[in-house]
């Protein structure tokens, strides 16, 4: 082979050389397809929706502070989700692996680092396509209130409208309500489509999970006609989640201390082993009945401790002015105010 041909097969590569020399077509070539992306849910990362003038951006909570992901993408020249809702609806998780592993050891990537005292938080995830949320999942609570135990998981939903974020505000629609309550919960975030999923392979679906608020008006909820459980739990914002969602590898779901503070006292107090259904089987058997698409999300139940449990000559709800402080074991605490 003479000089130029070795520079030839150098400087084109092997699958244009073949094409040159007989083996394929140039036009061959060209349409063999590209690598196909790998999908799947991203891994050991605590993650969160950043807001800049309207628009949401994911963000990667790390020891050198909360990576901006498009930023870095954008410095280091790599493919990554931009938002919370592409990485979960697209299962782009290994491509977001990917760009925090090279960040985190590239100097190129400083500027898209920030202190988490200096972004704005949005809500974790901004366009799940469903809100299903389960009713009495706890033992001590279905007991405060006098309800039996639940045969089957309760459901009923919630909608876009509710999503509020960490560090966010609720305005009390006190013109139709007065009585408002607290329900501190644990947030499931599906990360494949679930569909007659079995109790033994459920876990297996879940992105992961955060801390959420099934914040709702009681009045409206049990005390209108054939009692309004929509418009007692759908008001705007009435939904607030995060701070941050840690991916599902890292979690066990079905043992994590929750709490509830209001204006510094705590209300409630409990752990998520005291549910009647665990997040296995809540997630089985919403998936029998709908399927559960990427993104979507799962409030699991609130403990015992809710205003509408107290006797009646004790129950002070809440109003304009009060502070919310919500945690659970490993995955941060939610605070919002009322407005």
């Amino acid at each position: 082979m003479d000089q130029n041909r070795r520079d030839f097969l150098k400087g084109a590569g092997i699958a244009a050389a073949v094409a040159v020399t007989g083996g394929l077509t140039a036009e061959r070539v060209e349409a063999q397809p590209a690598k196909t992306k790998e999908r799947g849910m991203a891994r050991g990362l605590t993650l969160l929706t950043m807001g800049r003038n309207g628009e949401y951006m994911l963000g990667v909570k790390t020891d050198k502070g909360i990576l901006n992901v498009p930023q870095a993408a954008k410095i280091l020249d790599m493919h990554a989700p931009t938002t919370m809702d592409d990485l979960l609806q697209k299962e782009e998780g290994p491509s977001l692996n990917a760009l925090v592993d090279a960040a985190l050891k590239s100097g190129a990537a400083s500027p898209a680092f920030a202190q988490e005292s200096a972004i704005k938080f949005g809500p974790v995830v901004t366009r799940p396509e469903k809100i299903v949320c389960v009713g009495l999942n706890y033992r001590k609570h279905a007991k405060e209130i006098g309800m039996p135990f639940p045969s089957q998981p309760v459901l009923f939903n919630k909608y876009n409208n509710t999503l509020n974020n960490h560090n966010g505000s609720i305005k009390l629609p006190v013109d139709v309500a007065k009585k408002f309550d607290y329900e501190v919960e644990l947030v499931i975030v599906m990360g494949k489509e679930a569909k007659n999923v079995p109790e033994s392979d459920a876990l297996s679906y879940v992105a992961g999970y955060c801390t959420g608020n099934d914040f709702s008006a009681r009045d409206l909820q049990l005390e209108t006609p054939s009692k309004q459980w929509m418009i007692g739990k759908t008001p705007d914002q009435f939904a607030p989640i995060g701070p941050y969602m840690v991916t599902a590898d890292q979690i066990d779901p079905d043992n994590l201390k929750i709490e509830c503070r209001v204006n510094g006292q705590t209300r409630q107090s409990s752990n998520t082993n005291d549910f009647i259904f665990n997040s296995k089987q809540m997630i089985s058997f919403i998936s029998r009945h709908l399927t559960l698409k990427p993104g979507d999300i799962i409030f699991t139940g609130t403990p015992g401790g809710v205003i509408l449990g107290y006797p009646k000559e004790k129950q002070v709800w809440l109003k304009p002015g009060d502070k919310l402080a919500c945690s659970l074991e490993k995955l941060g605490e939610l605070k919002f105010e009322l407005v």
